[in-house]
């Protein structure tokens, strides 16, 4: 009986993970469709901060015809994920799970959500950011780097699920995640290449050519 609730729980546990994501899927597309009919594009604000915050200023832009908060909320993540469509294996993640660097729901970014395994246990993040400063910044994230057995990002365009090793990033372009200014990842360089000219990246790098630095003047930290 037991082994049979353990197997039940974990279903349930699956299910409520991919729930997530089907529920960000569906309320971007109704976004999208909002958009198009009841707002102006070009008034629309940059997906910064929160959800919540992203919907008081879609509010203060006027870029749209009275939404109600289901609609305003539809917009949000219309502009938080983009088209988001899923065709891969992608990172799932339990809706309680917080980012260990920022605090936030991570469940709600699954355009920009990574992961990381260590000695066993897995932790989520809301951005390659995130995650890289818990992987460099030893001083304040003090644990064995060794112990670490998988390292996992977000195809940008996909979301497919893909090593964090092999993945290309795009520094500092004018798409933001939910913390901001970002290392945006692709599966190919190909792909890297054409969001880097359609929005103004600085360049491109691989995972070993993340520093330390690179992260502090993406949150305005240092020059």
């Amino acid at each position: 009986m037991k082994i049979i609730f353990i197997a039940l729980w974990g279903i349930v546990s699956l299910m409520a993970q991919e729930g997530s994501t089907v529920k960000v899927i569906k309320m971007a597309q109704k976004g999208e469709r909002i958009v198009k009919v009841m707002c102006e594009p070009q008034k629309l604000p940059k997906p910064e901060g929160t959800l919540e915050a992203l919907m008081e200023s879609i509010k203060a832009s006027h870029a749209c015809s009275p939404l109600s908060n289901n609609k305003l909320e539809a917009v949000a993540y219309y502009l938080n994920h983009g088209k988001v469509r899923v065709n891969h294996a992608h990172i799932s993640v339990p809706e309680d799970a917080k980012c260990p660097v920022c605090g936030m729901f991570v469940s709600k970014y699954p355009k920009w959500t990574t992961m990381m395994v260590h000695d066993g246990k897995t932790y989520y993040f809301d951005g390659v950011k995130d995650m890289m400063k818990y992987y460099i910044f030893d001083g304040d994230f003090v644990y064995d780097r060794s112990h670490i057995s998988q390292m996992s990002v977000s195809d940008y365009y996909t979301l497919e699920e893909i090593p964090a090793s092999k993945a290309f990033y795009v520094l500092d372009s004018d798409v933001f995640g939910p913390m901001g200014r970002e290392l945006v990842p692709f599966k190919s360089q190909k792909s890297a290449q054409s969001f880097l000219k359609d929005h103004n990246g600085k360049r491109i790098v691989t995972f070993n050519g993340i520093t330390d630095s690179m992260l502090m003047k993406l949150d305005g930290l240092s020059k």
